[in-house]
């Protein structure tokens, strides 16, 4: 706790922003995308993780116009991925970056947005007219290719979150797709007929409402990881076959309602509050944020890796076994996460000035929640902040990789979810958490 003090103390005394101090330490390189070291964001590749990243560092331009720097870092990354005339995106083996149906390779195409309208206003037509193309196929294979559950089955048209998690919907995935495609939708619908851009928010809204219907558990307040419609498919191994909350997963993953509560807060930025569907996605953020406040641990402001458990919960020291082999063979303890605690940060102090959230009720939580990530996550390094105890991730499945069990021995001691150290959902989460803090 005293090294935590002397850290804050420390990081105070910087002239700059801590949006700035982060985005100069490791958003415009040096960061981590799933283990993968980046040393810079201008030539890395199309990646969920660095489009995180490379979104922030837009987002804090945006705030401080004058560090061109940041401008010129995400336009160089979005034109190393993206052909000249926006047809095409791909990645750094010049491969197409959008793979079929799946999700996570859409959300590094939010940039595409700020990117045309800065251009545009330039009077660079082209290059504004090869962001806007490459939005648009973005928000087209979302729409009418991306694999959907079937019509006679639980959650019909609920987005798959990949092909090879087949009728299976996470909640990281709204955060992935649902942003984009309501982005889209705001910027560039009302070049559509009426009718479509209404269906658009009809089937944004559906994605949050199908979700929401299966994974909350209102008791603990809190949305389980996933979802499947077909519990019994081999790639959801991971799932309960019986009532109640049949083919959820077994847990409260943070990252994981970190990216639902951040995607829900984005969606409504944009979505029309005289659309059929808006009270019902507002009234899911509302549950979200109450729910999470519940959960915040009250002595550092932030939150575990695994939500309904504090410090005292460890991995069994058995593991899981699947199939006749053991996994997740471990003891560690449940532990403060980075990145989930910093998209949640944001996503309050964000629904709080857009309107969305109750300011007497939540700038308190979010207000603690910020001091607890500075005092908790950011170690000086020099001339540079890092970012610490951060999840490097997690996922469910699918059928070739029993290990992801989806349990607390899975989330605590499995073989991808170990610790990592200024991993890019943490270092954009933070720059996003920090932009919204200073500009409240």
């Amino acid at each position: 706790m005293l090294f935590s003090m002397l850290c804050l103390s420390a990081c105070m005394q910087s002239p700059k922003p801590y949006s700035q101090q982060m985005v100069e330490s490791h958003g415009l390189g040096d960061f981590y995308c799933n283990r993968g070291y980046q040393e810079l964001l201008a030539n890395t590749g199309w990646d969920y993780v660095s489009g995180l990243v490379a979104n922030a560092v837009l987002k804090t331009w945006i705030a401080y116009p004058e560090h061109t720097e940041y401008y010129d870092a995400v336009k160089a990354f979005a034109d190393g991925s993206t052909n000249e005339d926006g047809t095409m995106i791909f990645n750094k083996k010049g491969k197409n970056a959008l793979r079929p149906s799946n999700i996570d390779d859409l959300p590094a195409g939010n940039i595409y947005f700020t990117l045309y309208r800065e251009e545009l206003k330039k009077g660079n037509v082209i290059d504004a007219e090869r962001y806007k193309t490459a939005a648009t196929l973005i928000r087209n294979k979302l729409k009418y290719d991306h694999s959907r559950i079937a019509d006679e089955l639980p959650g019909a048209g609920g987005f798959f979150h990949k092909a090879v998690y087949p009728n299976q919907m996470w909640l990281d995935g709204l955060f992935m797709g649902s942003p984009i495609y309501a982005q889209w939708q705001h910027s560039f619908g009302a070049e559509n007929e009426e009718e479509e851009n209404e269906q658009s928010w009809t089937d944004i809204a559906h994605q949050f409402k199908t979700i929401h219907h299966y994974t909350y558990d209102a008791d603990k307040q809190l949305n389980y990881h996933a979802w499947s419609a077909t519990p019994d498919d081999e790639n959801s191994f991971w799932a309960n076959k019986t009532e109640p909350f049949k083919g959820c997963s077994r847990e409260f993953w943070a990252r994981g309602m970190g990216w639902y509560f951040a995607a829900l807060v984005d969606v409504l930025e944009y979505m029309p509050r005289d659309h059929a569907d808006y009270p019902a996605v507002l009234n899911i953020l509302q549950q979200v944020a109450a729910g999470l406040a519940r959960w915040q641990d009250a002595e550092s402001g932030v939150w575990y890796q695994l939500l309904q458990y504090d410090a005292t919960m460890k991995g069994d020291g058995v593991g899981d076994e699947v199939a006749g082999k053991t996994y997740n063979v471990g003891d560690k303890s449940n532990y403060l996460e980075a990145s989930a605690s910093s998209i949640f940060t944001y996503a309050y102090l964000k629904g709080i000035r857009l309107g969305l959230l109750d300011k007497t009720t939540y700038m308190p939580v979010a207000e603690k929640a910020y001091q607890g990530l500075l005092t908790t996550f950011i170690r000086p390094n020099g001339d540079k902040i890092d970012i610490v105890q951060s999840c490097a991730s997690a996922g469910l499945g699918p059928a070739k990789d029993h290990s992801r069990t989806g349990t607390t021995n899975y989330y605590l001691c499995g073989k991808d979810t170990g610790l990592a150290e200024n991993e890019g959902k943490a270092v954009g989460s933070f720059i996003m958490a920090s932009l919204e803090y200073e500009l409240r």
